[in-house]
């Protein structure tokens, strides 16, 4: 874990993820398990209060600046009856192009966002705490660019009860990363 997260973390107490799996849903402690070890070194974790989780208020009582967080957010749609799906980050800042950059992508007619209790029951985390780290392997995982390029980007962990802190370009290292041009605006 390295001081650049600092900037990204505001007032909270960082401790490098892998040792606090308490603090992370199953699928998301076993993603960070499955990186290199230099990246999985270089994440952290940091326990908030649950009913703060959601970006606006957490930034507002942890100091985090709102352009260090991103949003993952999961994405349906469907072709000849097939249901597809794709995580999609992009920064706090910017809202996902669904509707024309992410349906292309998916290959499908319409796309929107997965019903909540879909989400929550396709990637065993907590509406709230939906993150890029354990997302099911045969998804994409739309990265916008402007997350990669972030030097360290708070994301959820899988529960309401805590948050990541990660380099952005660690993103770009987790299964079925594809950096997608325009996918934030």
């Amino acid at each position: 874990m390295t001081a650049d997260l600092a900037p990204a973390a505001g007032t909270l107490q960082l401790v490098p993820a892998l040792t606090r799996p308490d603090l992370l849903a199953e699928p998301v402690a076993a993603a960070l398990a499955a990186l290199p070890a230099d990246a999985a070194a270089s994440c952290a974790v940091a326990a908030i209060d649950p009913d703060l989780a959601d970006t606006a208020a957490f930034c507002e009582a942890y100091g985090s600046p709102l352009e260090a967080s991103a949003n993952c957010v999961v994405v349906a749609g469907s072709r000849s009856g097939e249901q597809r799906f794709a995580g999609c980050v992009v920064l706090a800042t910017t809202r996902a192009d669904v509707n024309s950059v992410v349906r292309k992508r998916l290959d499908v007619r319409k796309a929107s966002f997965a019903p909540m209790d879909t989400a929550v029951e396709l990637t065993g985390m907590a509406y709230g705490g939906i993150t890029p780290f354990g997302l099911p392997a045969a998804w994409p995982l739309l990265v916008d660019p402007a997350v990669l390029a972030t030097p360290a980007v708070v994301v959820g962990s899988g529960i309401r009860g805590s948050k990541l802190v990660v380099p952005g370009a660690v993103l770009g290292q987790l299964p079925g990363a594809e950096s997608l041009e325009g996918l934030g605006r």
